[in-house]
């Protein structure tokens, strides 16, 4: 093969390959064309769009309007449409009239109804569980509001869990997730746009915020890397999540997902921007910064003295499970002299017959017990539990009776185990036990000189990110005016400056002036 072939071969892999939508040029015409006023021709149109009589569950419903004697189709997907509505409020009404004199938007009372020309609006509106009526003798048709998905009923949160505040959670309904949304928030400031962000499966999506907190550069930014968006589906937020985020392969994340509604009520009273889809129990919050991730809807219904207490707490597990095992890594292996005489002895005694450097011996330990985590995860409901009981007693015994490993080693890791289950976010949760990883290296490989500089590399790290323009570690670093709620928070009623860092219109809480 000659080196002219060769060339060949590679610039055929460096041409920019183009995807074009799959439809032919007949069916995208077809969509486009007006409304026919023959009844038969459109008809004919849409039983060729969906492929009928192969698309089983298109409904094509055929009668006379009486007092009108006009003839009248009307088209649903009975698997997505409220058929008892459908009945009661649209055939009903038409077979039953007697007033000649009466327009369709007379006889038919419904709570959303549109009249529409083209042939593509008629196809989205049934796609999305809606009844289209098509009237002989008429150049337009009337959309229905008539969908009807099915979806879980509003139950508790499963991942964020709290003993005192509102127990109610996301559910897989947009319009459900909404109505929670608008039962917190009874503003007429509170705007919620819909659009679609995909080309095949038309997937909605739902920006919230509140028109007159909400900064209005933040708001295009989002709209911006939405609409730009060229995908032929997302079904989903955490799908979503991934396409518009600014760092996707950072270790931390920058947007913040929750499922609780209270959580999201407090974020869009502060200025920020919600995310909600159809199929995701939960919503994104943009922007979001370190702090928002370590917090917890719980800190703010408990007491002062009780919240603060268990954010203390959560710091300190933070630290824990960051440092336990490197620092115990670091310690044994190049800085003996830090431990008293007494504790050096005994830790040297359990591993006098321990084959493994405390190295390998804590990696060992480590990537067993997210072995066990993950299995507890992913096996049935009723064997979760077991599979930790059996993983974390019965195995860490069985591995110190065989003397594959210190008792000291298990009890480091496992304390540095639970103390990662502290972190509620899961993405946040992720990122910590994947660094814990990256310091129990550096300890290997450095000691404590190790530890520090990866300390000191990841905390430039953070403050390089940002999430849709605000600084990850704001307000501590840059300063920014706002409550300063970060480890620690204030009083309630001295909480009245709202976040700095995402601009918002009114900085000032007027309710708590």
């Amino acid at each position: 093969m000659n080196k002219q072939s060769i060339q060949k071969y590679f610039d055929k892999f460096k041409e920019k390959k183009t995807y074009p939508e799959q439809d032919s040029t007949e069916d995208i015409e077809r969509k486009q064309q007006k409304i026919d006023p023959i009844l038969e021709n459109t008809i004919a149109i849409f039983k060729k769009i969906y492929s009928v009589p192969d698309n089983s569950d298109l409904k094509i419903h055929n009668f006379t309007i009486n007092g009108l004697n006009k003839n009248a189709v009307l088209l649903f997907f009975s698997t997505i449409s409220d058929i008892k509505m459908i009945n009661e409020h649209i055939i009903e009404p038409l077979v039953s009239n007697k007033d000649s004199s009466k327009t369709i938007e007379d006889i038919i009372s419904v709570q959303s109804m549109q009249a529409i020309d083209i042939i593509d609006e008629a196809v989205q509106g049934i796609n999305g569980g809606n009844a289209t009526l098509f009237v002989n003798g008429e150049k337009k048709a009337y959309l229905f509001g008539t969908s009807n998905f099915q979806s879980r009923s509003v139950e508790k949160a499963e991942n964020e869990t709290i003993v005192k505040g509102p127990k109610e959670a996301f559910n897989e309904k947009a319009t459900t997730n909404i109505s929670l949304v608008r039962k917190k928030i009874k503003n007429e400031n509170l705007i919620v746009e819909e659009t679609t962000i995909s080309k095949r499966s038309h997937n909605e999506l739902y920006l919230l915020y509140i028109k007159d907190l909400a900064n209005d550069k933040l708001v295009k930014n989002i709209k911006k890397r939405v609409s730009s968006l060229d995908v032929d589906a997302i079904q989903n937020l955490s799908l979503l999540e991934q396409y518009i985020e600014e760092r996707p392969i950072s270790v931390f994340p920058s947007i913040l997902y929750t499922e609780r509604p209270d959580r999201a009520a407090s974020f869009l009273e502060d200025g920020y921007i919600v995310l909600l889809m159809n199929n995701s129990p939960s919503c994104l919050i943009l922007p979001a910064t370190f702090w928002s991730f370590i917090h917890n809807p719980e800190d703010h219904y408990l007491r002062f003295i009780y919240g603060n207490f268990t954010r203390i707490l959560r710091v300190f597990a933070l630290f824990v499970t960051l440092f336990a095992s490197a620092i115990y890594v670091s310690i044994t292996n190049y800085h003996a002299e830090m431990v008293p005489t007494d504790l050096l002895f005994a830790i040297a005694s359990t591993r006098e017959k321990v084959p493994f450097p405390a190295f390998v011996e804590v990696l060992m330990m480590e990537i067993a017990f997210e072995l066990i985590r993950e299995a507890g995860l992913r096996v049935p409901t009723p064997i979760g539990p077991t599979i930790g009981i059996v993983g974390a007693l019965i195995l860490g015994q069985a591995a110190v009776q065989a003397n594959v490993v210190s008792p000291i080693v298990v009890i480091v890791v496992a304390l540095s185990g639970v103390s990662s289950f502290t972190v509620g976010d899961i993405s946040m949760n992720f990122a910590v036990r994947m660094i814990r990883f990256l310091f129990i290296i550096s300890a290997g490989l450095f000691g404590i000189y190790g530890m520090t500089a990866t300390f000191t590399a990841g905390l430039f790290y953070m403050v390089s990110i940002k999430s849709f323009g605000v600084p990850y570690l704001a307000p501590m670093s840059p300063k920014y005016v706002s409550a300063k709620d970060t480890i620690l928070r204030h009083l309630l009623n001295k909480e009245k400056i709202r976040p700095g860092y995402v601009k918002p219109k009114d900085i000032i809480k007027k309710s708590e002036e």
